[in-house]
């Protein structure tokens, strides 16, 4: 089975009332723990790659390894680039294999990004590859995204609406309350999603597929077992799972996942290391690193994105 583009994917998780999971791979052991994951439970998927995994492990590794992944498991795999910063980047990985392409455009103005998103669903479309816009700006730091809280903003319905007509993008990334990186909320705050701004939203897109950027739960577990093992994490507050659940009910087809799989893979890491001080053989820690990443994805699976099965 070749990668498959996100079309056929984001249409039955919207009429089946789930969404697919998104998540950021790096390396081997990621892309291995996510996959086995999906092909346990039977999961649609969706492997992404930012600028920063594709500066440090390049294009044409990271195409093998997701190539190896559908022929290993031969689930229905997309393979996205999240948060492209131009044209250039966009085109390169529509060009060079990629399926599905992301051009973040929300640091501009709502004329600029309308511009650049319709150049590349217009070169991406010709081509038979999917698009994903975004709208409003998420808070937090991820890779070469970052956002302070101040000039964070909630997107407007009425120009979502207008956004996916003039542009022709496939389905729309919105900020509703979600945040990037792992410290995205102080302890004793209660998050919560604007699910009102999602649900106007649905009402004037019907049937479209909406994107969820900044959707780890950063499980506190994982957040002590780091510090327990001499990490420094601060104490964070992540998105709620029950509201993610939530949105995946409704218009939400897809939900971004990045954090939690570095938290889980960390504590593992470090966990090991600690107490086995003389293996020096990356095999002997990667490979319990490897199992919290499939632990982390089926509990996804299951218990937020409601996917299990579904492919």
């Amino acid at each position: 089975m070749p990668l498959v583009t996100t079309r056929e994917m984001f249409k039955r998780a919207y009429d089946g009332g789930y969404a697919v999971g998104a998540f950021n791979v790096n390396n081997m052991e990621i892309v291995q723990g996510i996959t086995e994951a999906a092909k346990e439970r039977n999961a649609p998927l969706i492997l992404q790659v930012s600028a920063g995994a594709r500066k440090y492990a390049k294009h044409v590794y990271l195409m093998k390894l997701v190539e190896a992944a559908v022929e290993d498991t031969g689930l229905p795999i997309a393979l996205h680039l999240d948060h492209g910063a131009d044209f250039d980047i966009c085109k390169n990985c529509i060009d060079g294999g990629f399926t599905s392409v992301m051009i973040d455009g929300s640091h501009l103005s709502f004329e600029d990004n309308i511009k650049v998103t319709k150049q590349v669903a217009d070169y991406a479309h010709e081509r038979g590859v999917v698009v994903e816009g975004e709208l409003g700006r998420l808070a937090g730091v991820e890779d070469d995204v970052n956002v302070s809280a101040a000039d964070s903003s909630y997107t407007d319905p009425a120009q979502a609406e207008e956004f996916v007509s003039r542009t022709g993008t496939d389905s729309l990334a919105i900020a509703i309350g979600t945040s990037h990186g792992a410290y995205k909320f102080k302890p004793g705050t209660k998050p919560q999603l604007r699910l009102d701004i999602l649900a106007e939203i649905a009402r004037r897109l019907p049937g479209f597929p909406i994107v969820l950027h900044g959707a780890s739960s950063v499980i506190p577990e994982f957040v002590a077992k780091v510090n327990r093992y001499g990490g420094s994490m601060p104490d964070a507050v992540g998105v709620p799972e029950d509201m993610l659940r939530e949105a995946a009910r409704s218009a939400v087809c897809k939900i971004n996942i990045d954090s939690d799989l570095r938290l889980a893979m960390t504590a593992e890491i470090r966990e090991h290391l600690y107490e086995h001080p003389d293996h020096f053989d990356p095999r002997l820690y990667l490979t319990p690193a490897r199992d919290a990443i499939r632990d982390m994805v089926r509990h996804k699976i299951v218990n937020v994105l409601g996917c299990d099965g579904k492919a």
